[in-house]
């Protein structure tokens, strides 16, 4: 037979059509699997205890951030290179638009003092928080250290390098610098805005480059 039959060939046609689907089906797969796409919740998420993370929508997640245990976060929170937030001995609470940047650590102390952090906080580069209290539109800066027990109010700079020492009450609306952090000046309403919310927007807005 020259020529092969027309139910042959449909035949032919439908079944190489299968297989491009199932190969296709499977590429995506692997590539999910293996390569997964820019901003992907590829972290290190872990339970502890039999405690889960949670979060709130719109959360971003750096690949290799860490987050572990008995931590809670509203929406919009954002857990950069190398950051470490470590539910693991205590709870810890975020609010809306945290940010944890790149290498910051937040931990707490065993049966003692849980982490609790408000809307709009920026945690910089390098900072630790640990076992605290952080209100609303705070500003630790880089490198920062601020300890157990501390409260730190709200609209509120701690500066980059300072050490908030256990116990510490930081009033609102000021800045804190130093080893011991001692206020050092105020903060006008028009700085806050300018500083405290225009970073922690940036980094929602950062978020979404990795999202693309």
């Amino acid at each position: 037979m020259l020529f092969p039959s027309f139910g042959y060939l449909v035949w032919i046609i439908i079944s190489s059509i299968i297989l491009l689907v199932i190969a296709a089906a499977v590429l995506l797969l692997i590539r999910k699997l293996f390569f997964p796409s820019k901003g992907a919740k590829t972290a290190l998420i872990l339970p502890v205890q039999g405690k889960t993370p949670r979060f709130g929508n719109n959360c971003f997640f750096a690949p290799n951030a860490t987050i572990a245990g008995d931590v809670v976060t509203g929406n919009e929170c954002t857990f950069w290179f190398n950051s470490v937030v470590r539910g693991d001995v205590n709870f810890i609470k975020l609010g809306n638009r945290v940010n944890v940047q790149d290498g910051a650590i937040i931990h707490c102390t065993y049966q003692k003092s849980p982490t609790v952090i408000g809307s709009n906080v920026s945690i910089g580069h390098n900072a630790i928080v640990h076992g605290c209290t952080v209100h609303d539109n705070v500003l630790i800066g880089m490198g920062a250290i601020v300890m157990d027990r501390c409260i730190i109010h709200s609209n509120t700079i701690i500066a980059a390098g300072a050490v908030v020492t256990e116990d510490t009450v930081v009033e609102a609306g000021a800045i804190y610098a130093g080893i011991p952090a001692r206020k050092v000046k105020e903060l006008g309403d028009s700085y806050m805005k300018d500083s405290i919310l225009r970073i922690a927007d940036n980094y929602v807005q950062y978020a979404s480059w990795f999202q693309q």
